[in-house]
């Protein structure tokens, strides 16, 4: 089983890839965001299986919803009026000396 993912120590990003990717609302009723991961599991499954252009565009846009409501895209979902730094490298981010600090095999395992 792939180990999770890096967590910034914050809880608003995951490190994939090399980038900060924004976290789920943690303040989202466990109702909601569940309806909110079908919903994007849904849209998902219906890019995939879209058969023409424009049921590709409608279940991207279904897709951006979904992740909106999650608090994964738009607004940012914490009020202390810090940035959001969602697809920069951790050593380009206010978090690049807690990255730096991390045990080399940790910083390569990030979810690649």
């Amino acid at each position: 089983m792939k180990a999770p993912y890096l967590r910034t120590p914050d809880g608003r990003y995951f490190v994939a890839k090399g980038r900060l990717w924004r976290c789920s609302n943690p303040d989202l009723p466990e109702a909601e965001r569940q309806a909110a991961v079908d919903a994007l599991m849904d849209a998902r499954r219906a890019v995939r299986d879209a058969e023409t252009d424009e049921a590709r565009r409608a279940a991207r846009r279904a897709v951006d919803a979904a992740k909106r409501t999650l608090g994964e895209r738009g607004d940012v979902w914490w009020s202390d009026g810090a940035r959001d730094w969602t697809r920069f490298a951790p050593k380009n981010t206010p978090y690049a000396d807690w990255f730096a600090a991390l045990p080399a095999a940790e910083r390569e395992a990030d979810g690649a």
